[in-house]
């Protein structure tokens, strides 16, 4: 008999959502910095073996939107309580259980699956550690409350077999050799994107989106050439650089981790260009992939 089914993972921002994804699949899909609302997209993550297919799949965390961008955002979180066969909600021990009450009510409510991860175990002690799975268990009485952590992988391989454990039978829904949906291109404005997330401070990250205008592959070399948009002509001066060295930087560093995650010689090309307020924009969303009502 085969085994198949979605495995979604969703909580708030900052708790470890994308490491955990990442330990899981182990294949490096999701991008993982100390930044919150890195993710922006719902990625997925295919593990396959000869009677299993799991379909990981990652979300942008649970907020409170302040503009179209994360009113996106928050749908693709939103979606995920919809078609999963088992869920994953990531929590950590800094997060108090009545965050976000309105989404908590309908995980609440769902009929498949809950897996509570109470992430970064290492970061408090035993004692607050069991108050904590007292709340979860208070607020998801239906829910299994797991420690973890996703960095260090302690407790990751009992997720998996407890995940093993609760998918149905079902024939695969993607290709065996297939490791995720998304295009070669999305990683690439992933990996641009996460060197931009550690490189730069404060609202910088948040104001930017990469778009692939080219993506040409031989046997030996991939030419890239991208755009990164911002929201202002001041915005562009800063990842620019005195003398472009900030871009040059940036470039520098996404073009190695390009070549790690591809295995070939990247020739990569990054411009910078201003889209005026395109996070608020549903044209300029829709143009860039985001999901809106």
């Amino acid at each position: 008999m085969h085994k198949a089914g979605f495995v979604n993972i969703v909580g708030n921002p900052n708790v470890g959502k994308s490491t955990l994804m990442n330990a899981l699949v182990g294949e490096r899909i999701s991008i993982a910095t100390f930044k919150a609302q890195t993710t922006r997209h719902r990625i997925m993550g295919i593990y396959n073996t000869d009677d299993m297919q799991i379909v990981f799949s990652d979300t942008p965390g649970v907020l409170k939107p302040n503009y179209k961008l994360q009113e996106s955002m928050l749908n693709f979180s939103t979606s995920a309580l919809s078609d999963a066969d088992v869920l994953l909600y990531v929590t950590d021990v800094v997060e108090t259980a009545d965050k976000h009450n309105d989404f908590m009510e309908k995980v609440a409510k769902m009929d498949v699956p809950v897996l509570v991860l109470i992430n970064k175990i290492d970061l408090t002690d035993q004692e607050k550690l069991i108050a904590l799975v007292e709340a979860w268990r208070g607020l998801l009485p239906k829910a299994e409350i797991i420690p973890i952590s996703a960095l260090s992988k302690f407790n990751v391989d009992y997720v998996m077999k407890r995940v093993k454990e609760l998918l149905p039978d079902s024939p695969p829904y993607f290709g065996k050799d297939q490791w995720t949906d998304k295009p070669a291109r999305f990683f690439v404005t992933e990996i641009i994107r996460e060197k931009i997330l550690l490189y730069y401070d404060k609202e910088i990250p948040y104001s930017v989106e990469v778009v692939v205008e080219q993506f040409k592959e031989d046997e030996k070399m991939i030419r890239i050439h991208a755009v990164i948009y911002v929201e202002r002509d001041s915005q562009k001066g800063i990842i620019i650089g005195h003398q472009g060295k900030a871009l040059k930087k940036v470039s520098t560093e996404a073009r190695r981790e390009l070549e790690r995650f591809f295995g070939k010689k990247i020739f990569l090309e990054t411009f910078v260009k201003v889209d005026k307020d395109w996070r608020s924009s549903d044209r300029e969303l829709r143009n860039f992939g985001y999901q809106l009502d």
